[in-house]
């Protein structure tokens, strides 16, 4: 070993251990204040449980290290000691098995995003899903459906704790396999897209302009209104991150994507993030989408860049009949610079990894829709506005559908609903920031977005622009507590929330 190896070999060793020593993020004093109306903490057995037969699947929650880089090493939270978490391949209705261990010193729960099951498994807290005990385990049995890309993740309430919740490593890929699969591609190829290292700070707003449609006046005024009215006149805290990965690597820090000209390549692609709105863009092709939300959509079509909300999920087709060495990655040159891009290597090719930034593409919903079809006409309509109090918890925002930000001590507001009933929800943003809104344990079905219908198209999280309206329509058919919130995990945590309640 030459000097310099040796010094890279050792500086290699002192960055495990930091990583091991601090643990993660290291959060200023005032973002340490807890919310008032925070769920205590429930107490648990440190005493596994004992399980007879053998499980389907095992889940270990612990704390162990990424190395985005040889020198970018963090230490977090993780399923089975990697990030991501392992791709879980389910077949579509036959039941499994999960047994799901926590080595921490904290209850933990993993929810099941995007599945229809059933409450005392879907991983909420809000819905009675009981938490997997510190230093203990618990077992769990479904049947994984629909069919198509999920994902399982940690749903913790966070708050001010960046090592907590989804700021950490415990998120996965999951996919249920059809029971008919035409196959249609040479590979099929995994990517999840996670920042690490958050911090806080106060204010920054980003880029309004993705979305199609346009600002609505009077959500406008309404949110001037909310600023004035606001006791806070700063801004209330926002997450940042240093270090950006797809699959747990900094661009170039990995292996490259391996493909040959003329190959399709089904991508899957998931937005892992806490807070963040991401791009995705291989300069000389196109993604024809077939799926979103793991859905297949009633209209493929041909985009020059994607956009995925927090916890979206975008399957998409990419012919390869552009050789060379490119790189995917983020459209927001700081956050490719900081890692968030992945080597595209045509065989036969070499050199220095090639990006070219696309032409401004404004992303829209509508043009995967059924042409020409209207949803279905609802039992109930209910329509929510989305309204922000700057910093009005110990300087975090608040957030409020209609007046109410949702108590994790009570456990309100709930919504009646009634089984088998056609709902269709309103969602009206008086606030200037993108919301990705969740249902849980149902799909629904987009009616509207920045005013052009959407019908056909089918999801379990969409993207409400700054002072935008947004519809969609779900079905009550799966009794027990449900769960609605944004999954930003800040907007979650302070208020923005509903639990909707079969009666």
């Amino acid at each position: 070993m030459n000097e310099r190896e040796a010094d890279q070999f050792t500086r290699r060793q002192f960055l495990l251990a930091s990583a091991l020593a601090g643990g993660g993020a290291i959060l200023p004093v005032s973002a340490m204040a807890q919310n008032s109306t925070q769920m205590p903490m429930p107490t648990a057995t440190s005493t596994p449980q004992v399980e007879t037969g053998s499980a389907d699947v095992t889940l270990r929650i612990a704390t162990g290290l990424v190395e985005l880089a040889p020198d970018h090493i963090v230490s977090t939270t993780l399923y089975n000691g990697q990030f991501p978490g392992p791709l879980l391949r389910f077949k579509e209705g036959k039941q499994v098995t999960v047994d799901i261990f926590n080595d921490t010193d904290t209850p933990e729960l993993v929810h099941w995003h995007g599945q229809v099951i059933p409450t005392d498994v879907d991983g909420s807290a809000e819905e009675g899903t009981p938490y997997v005990p510190a230093h203990g385990m618990r077992r769990i049995t479904f049947t994984p459906k629909p069919a198509g890309f999920r994902f399982y993740h940690t749903h913790v309430v966070a708050e001010g704790d960046l090592n907590r919740g989804t700021h950490t490593g415990q998120v996965g890929p999951a996919y249920i396999e059809p029971k008919n699969d035409p196959g249609a591609y040479d590979q099929e190829i995994f990517l999840t897209l996670k920042e690490f290292q958050p911090t806080l700070s106060q204010g920054g707003d980003m880029a309004m302009d993705f979305l199609a449609g346009a600002p609505i006046s009077e959500l406008q005024q309404i949110g001037k209104k909310a600023d004035i009215e606001a006791k806070e006149k700063t801004k209330g805290y926002e997450v940042g991150y240093d270090l950006f990965s797809i699959n747990g690597k900094m661009l170039g820090k990995g292996e490259p994507l391996k493909v040959k000209l003329g190959e399709r390549i089904l991508f899957h692609i998931l937005n892992a993030s806490a807070t963040e709105i991401r791009s995705l863009a291989l300069p000389g092709h196109h993604f024809n989408v077939v799926a979103l939300d793991g859905n297949p959509v009633p209209n493929p079509a041909d985009v020059p860049v994607l956009w995925i909300g927090t916890a979206e999920r975008i399957s998409a087709i990419v012919e390869m009949n552009h050789p060379g060495v490119w790189v995917m990655g983020d459209l927001a040159d700081d956050d490719r610079g900081h890692g968030m891009g992945i080597v595209v290597e045509y065989a036969g090719r070499s050199g220095k990894p090639q990006w070219v930034k696309p032409k401004p593409y404004r992303w829209d919903y509508t043009i995967f829709a059924k042409p020409g079809a209207s949803a279905a006409t609802p039992d109930d309509t209910i329509e929510m506005l989305i309204v922000k109090n700057n910093g009005a918890l110990h300087g975090f925002n608040q957030w409020t559908l209609n007046g109410q930000a949702f108590s994790m001590a009570a456990m309100t507001p709930k919504l009646a609903v009634h089984e088998g009933k056609r709902y269709r929800l309103k969602f009206r943003n008086g606030s200037d920031d993108v919301h990705p809104l969740h249902l849980h344990r149902h799909s629904f079905e987009l009616v509207r977005v920045g005013g052009k219908p959407a019908a056909g198209i089918i999801k379990d999280v969409v993207m409400l622009g700054g002072f935008h309206e947004v519809e969609f329509d779900f079905i009550a058919d799966n009794p027990g507590l449900t769960l609605f919130h944004c999954h930003q995990q800040l907007h979650m945590d302070f208020g923005f929330m509903q639990l909707l309640e079969y009666v």
